[in-house]
């Protein structure tokens, strides 16, 4: 029903950063379809970004559904196609290459959003001064994490920090993560490529998504990587979701 429709503002922000000539990094937002997205390209120039512009080529094409299970089936089969694209390109000229990227989405639906992902871009919920990660790492690192075998805050600087187990492009075969969030009024949600964790914690992200527009939002946490090293390309979409006046009791 319309009363219960939440309302939705965002920003998207991209940059190359102070060391990478290239920026691999692609950004979608789309507001009046409800669907944003980060995608990491990885491989190098003439790779990475191809493969993070063709993901959001792809994505930018998505249709209108009234039902969410019908876009979510779109939006899964569209990066299917991708991944095989560029799963194919990899060994075109008998020169097995990396050309492939990660990718974060969201997806806003009435009263609740969709989150999907695959890789180490990552998806981030600011509820009520307290910044929560919604999606969970495809990484190698964050598997030793979860058997026990290193600390999360070792994470960061082990020797496999930068390996990631799915991607794509990164092999035959390609599947999305999910997470179906019941929204409050005043979330923000944050979509982010990995240059964005190289320079700002968690402590810091947060500070950042206090401030009240997301446009604002999204330009300080850029900021604040160009401030530090900003060795990686970086990219963040920042959305606010809240319900009309009207419909809201407070």
């Amino acid at each position: 029903m319309t009363e219960n429709k939440f309302q939705w503002t965002s920003a998207t922000l991209t940059h190359a950063g102070k060391v990478r000539r290239i920026n691999e990094d692609a950004c979608l937002e789309l507001p009046w379809k409800g669907l944003w997205a980060v995608a990491d390209g990885m491989g190098g120039h003439s790779a990475g970004d191809v493969a993070s512009k063709m993901v959001v080529t792809s994505l930018s094409e998505v249709n209108t559904h009234n039902h969410p299970a019908e876009m979510i089936d779109e939006i899964e089969d569209r990066l299917i196609n991708v991944n095989k694209t560029l799963f194919d390109m990899c060994d075109e000229d008998g020169k097995p290459k990396t050309i492939g990227c990660t990718v974060a989405l969201l997806i806003g639906f009435n009263r609740f959003c969709v989150c999907l992902w695959a890789g180490d871009s990552r998806v981030y919920r600011y509820r009520d001064g307290k910044l929560q990660q919604t999606s969970r790492d495809h990484s190698q690192v964050e598997e030793l994490v979860e058997r026990g075998e290193i600390l999360r805050e070792d994470a960061e600087f082990h020797p496999l920090a930068n390996v990631i187990t799915r991607a794509v492009g990164g092999s035959e075969t390609f599947q999305l993560d999910m997470e179906i969030e019941q929204l409050q009024d005043g979330d923000r949600y944050l979509l982010c490529s990995d240059g964005l964790l190289k320079d700002l914690d968690a402590n810091g992200i947060a500070e950042c998504l206090a401030i009240e527009s997301c446009g604002d939002s999204a330009r300080t946490l850029v900021q604040r990587v160009l401030e530090g090293e900003a060795a990686d390309n970086v990219s963040v979409a920042v959305v606010d979701f809240s319900l009309p006046k009207s419909n809201n009791p407070n």
